[in-house]
């Protein structure tokens, strides 16, 4: 992918989440109000972030729509400085770093569920937005892999190979998850079959995006690579407690990791290719 490709998919990325976030702003004047009006739901989400707060704060929705608004804000924000930033840098791993940035603005079909407690609209339409937002979230976990390896040495050529690659195992876990569309937790996610299969391929990937990069600073001789992996690292920790978040601790420490994590990895990527 030339730079003026990837440039022309930065912008692309930009104006999907402006429209997503117009779409948040639009869609939170109808479903702020039935918040108080959703019986409590049984389940909690079950992170080791949540587990903690959860024994000390009750949940609350106008909590998980701060997340909501958090995670799309941060798409559209951390879009609009990867492109300022990188406009005129070749760096490879940066379009997959964009990719996961532009993933989170795919959190705005959470709402799906207190509008369809709102509009009634038929079960179907939630299943198949739980789908697409199930794609983006593992569509987002390989795109960091796929950033990792790049750095380790696969060639610049084969980028939209990888691309195909991961968009076919993404739709694969997707279409084979079981989705129950009338039950969700506390976070406003529907419970889904396989959770502990899922999570272990999240830690798999993560654990070999990390391993990745700490390959790629031994094989390039540069240890920036290493600070990469530590903002990949605190990304991920800030990710995890923002999509799970349920009580007021969750909006602002995850959006405190995710945004330091993803500008620290960025400006240290800037640096490696700045002198290459």
């Amino acid at each position: 992918m030339t730079l003026s490709e990837r440039n022309t998919f930065f912008k692309a990325g930009i104006a999907f989440c402006s429209a997503c976030t117009l779409l948040i702003l639009a869609a939170s004047f109808f479903a702020i109000p039935v918040y108080p009006e959703i019986e409590e739901s049984v389940s909690r989400p079950a992170n080791a972030f949540q587990i903690v707060t959860g024994y000390f704060l009750a949940h609350n929705y106008f909590a998980v729509h701060a997340s909501l608004a958090i995670s799309i804000l941060f798409s559209l924000v951390g879009i609009l400085f990867i492109h300022s930033f990188f406009e005129r840098t070749s760096a490879p791993e940066i379009l997959y770093i964009a990719i996961f940035t532009i993933s989170f603005a795919f959190e705005s079909l959470r709402l799906v569920l207190p509008l369809h407690l709102i509009y009634d609209f038929p079960s179907f339409y939630v299943r198949i937005a739980f789908r697409i937002l199930f794609f983006a979230r593992f569509f987002c976990i390989f795109s960091l892999f796929a950033a990792s390896i790049c750095a380790a040495g696969l060639e610049i050529q084969k980028t939209r190979n990888v691309i195909f690659v991961i968009t076919v195992a993404s739709l694969v876990i997707t279409t084979g998850v079981p989705i129950d569309v009338l039950n969700w937790d506390t976070s406003l996610n529907t419970i889904n079959g396989y959770v502990a299969m899922f999570r272990l391929i999240e830690m798999l990937a993560f654990l070999t995006t990390l391993t990745s990069f700490l390959i790629a600073a031994k094989n390039r001789g540069s240890k920036e690579y290493i600070y990469v992996a530590v903002g990949i690292f605190i990304a991920l920790i800030g990710r995890n407690i923002l999509l799970s978040a349920d009580n007021w601790t969750g909006p602002f420490i995850g959006a405190l990791l995710l945004s330091f994590g993803t500008w620290f990895l960025c400006v240290k990527l800037h640096k490696i290719h700045l002198w290459l």
